[in-house]
Order: structure tokens, then C-alpha cells, then sequence
């Protein structure tokens, strides 16, 4: 299996990449933020793999850093995502912003993805809420404090900043990080007011 490849960035696609590896050229699929973060063809690149192996295929899936990676096997585990969905959300959301959408179960941050909508986009927010330590610690920092708190206090902050307009994945990081900032014995309003300054920063 192939884990990673270093060559020569061939030629950029729509959803794909071509790198040249002595003299053998590999078609990498790769998610739109990987893409936009390559260098010019004729430069060298490098790609953390997932080697994909089928009867009639075998697909190479490309990333920029092995976070990006384990999050493309944490949501393929999810039934109705495949490869292509998988992408698809990596596109449009970070490995922090889909953290925090897991994190909150901000179902609409996640159906942004071209070809996941709202049922699919709720069964991997619900699936993923207890795989996201997975990933590793680094990439869930903001959330794991307040992850412990969620319900009651937290979430009726959180659901006050969405009343006011706020979209759920950010006031659910705004609470987040008011939360670390307070401590655990802050009342609703307060973390309503410190949310609120998080937010105008």
C-alpha cells in the first residue's frame, strides 16, 4: 500500500493531481483545499496517501497533512460516504471547523458539502461524536472542554447566539472558548456576554 508520495507536481485537475515520481506519473485524487494549496507544476510536492483498492481500481486519495488524511477515514466509516463525499466535505470544511461541527452537531455546517444533505450530513455529526478523539488531541483542543459541559448551561448559551443570528458551529466555538476563559461554574449569562466577545473579535 502506498502511504505517501514526493515527485514533481505534473498537472492540477478539478479533483485531481498528477505527480511525477521517477518517471511515473500518479493520479492523486485530492480534496479542493489540498488543491488550492499545491505549488505550480514543475515544483516539488508531497502527499500523505490513502491507497483505495478495488476489483476494477486502484485510487490514490491525496492530502496535504495526515490530519486531513484520518479525517477522510473517519468519515468513510460513516454509511451513504464514500471516497467522493468524503472529499467533498474536506473541500468546505477544515479539519478544526469539522471538530467543532461534530463537536456542536451542527448538521447544516456539514450538508454545505456538495452531495450530503440534511440526513446524511445528521447520521455523520451523530456517528462521529464519540470517533472525533481519534484524530488526535491537537485537532479538538477548543472543543474538549466544553465537550464535557455540553447540555444544560453550554447549550442554552449556544442556543441564545443562534437565536441572535450567529451560525451554530461558531457560537458553539464562541461558548467553547468562554467556557475555558470562566471556568465551569459560569452561569448562562455570563457565558452568553463573554460568547458574544468572542465572536466580535
Amino acid at each position: 500500500m502506498i502511504a505517501s508520495l514526493k515527485g514533481v507536481l505534473e498537472s492540477v485537475a478539478e479533483e485531481s493531481a498528477v505527480v511525477d515520481v521517477g518517471g511515473v506519473g500518479y493520479l492523486i485524487f485530492c480534496s479542493g483545499r489540498t488543491l488550492s494549496n499545491l505549488p505550480q507544476p514543475g515544483e516539488a510536492v508531497r502527499f500523505e496517501v490513502e491507497t483505495h483498492v478495488r476489483e476494477d481500481h486502484i485510487h490514490l486519495y491525496g492530502f496535504s497533512h495526515a490530519g486531513e488524511r484520518d479525517w477522510f477515514r473517519l468519515l468513510t466509516t460513516v454509511q451513504g460516504v464514500g471516497a467522493k463525499v468524503a472529499l467533498a466535505i474536506l473541500s468546505v470544511l477544515g479539519s478544526e471547523e469539522l471538530v467543532q461541527a461534530v463537536a456542536a452537531q451542527d448538521k447544516a455546517a456539514v450538508s454545505r458539502a456538495n452531495g450530503v444533505g440534511p440526513k446524511l450530513a445528521g447520521r455523520i455529526v451523530l456517528e462521529l461524536k464519540d470517533k472525533v478523539g481519534s484524530i488526535g488531541p491537537s485537532s479538538f483542543e477548543p472543543t474538549t472542554a466544553v465537550s464535557s459541559r455540553a447540555g444544560g448551561d453550554t447549550e442554552d448559551a449556544v442556543s441564545a447566539l443562534v437565536n441572535l443570528g450567529f451560525p451554530r458551529t461558531d457560537a458553539f466555538g464562541a461558548v467553547a472558548r468562554a467556557g475555558q476563559k470562566l471556568g465551569d461554574g459560569a452561569a448562562v449569562d455570563a457565558l452568553i456576554r463573554a460568547g458574544l466577545q468572542e465572536l466580535s473579535q
